[in-house]
C-alpha cells in the first residue's frame, strides 16, 4: 500500500467512529499524476448527490505529458461503494449528526486508486484540548518509562 496523500487535520478536527474505504473514478492521465504524488485531499469533503458519493475540492496536478486542454484539477470525483455501506452512510449522516470525511488517498496492492473515508463528528474546543493533553501525557509517559 503507497500512501499518496493524507488528511492529517482529520483526526484533530474530528471524532472518527467507522472507517470506510472506496474506490475512486479517475482519468488515465490523473493515475499517472498520482503514481508521482501530486494529489492533496487537504480541505476536500464527500457529498451525497443522486444515490451516490462525491470527493469534491481534491487535487490532482496535471499530468505534463497529458493532452487535455480543459483539465480541472479540482473537479468532482466519484466513489465506489458497495450498496450496504452506502445505506450505513447514508443512515449515519442523516440520523447522528455525523460527517463523512476523506482520511487518505492510496493505491492498493493490485494497483487501484482507494480512498480511506471515516463516518466522524466534529469535535469542539474542549474536546480538542483534552486529545492535546492527553496527546502530551502519553509523550511525557513514554519518556519517564524510556529513562528509567
Amino acid at each position: 500500500m503507497k500512501i499518496i496523500a493524507a488528511n492529517n487535520s482529520a483526526n484533530y478536527n474530528f471524532t472518527i467512529s467507522n472507517k470506510i474505504e472506496a474506490g475512486i473514478v479517475l482519468t488515465g492521465s490523473e493515475v499517472k499524476s498520482l503514481r508521482t504524488n501530486t494529489g492533496s485531499i487537504r480541505g476536500a469533503y464527500i457529498i451525497e448527490q443522486n444515490g451516490e458519493l462525491w470527493l469534491s475540492n481534491s487535487f490532482i496536478k496535471k499530468y505534463q505529458n497529458a493532452s487535455d486542454h480543459k483539465y480541472d484539477p479540482t473537479r468532482k470525483r466519484k466513489l465506489l461503494v458497495t450498496k450496504r455501506e452506502y445505506d450505513k452512510i447514508l443512515g449515519s449522516i442523516k440520523q447522528g449528526g455525523f460527517t463523512i470525511i476523506p482520511l487518505s488517498l492510496y493505491f492498493s496492492d493490485k494497483g487501484f486508486a482507494k480512498l480511506s473515508c471515516g463516518i466522524a463528528k466534529g469535535k469542539k474546543k474542549i474536546d480538542k484540548r483534552e486529545s492535546i493533553k492527553l496527546r502530551d501525557w502519553n509523550i511525557k509517559k513514554h519518556r519517564l518509562l524510556k529513562n528509567n
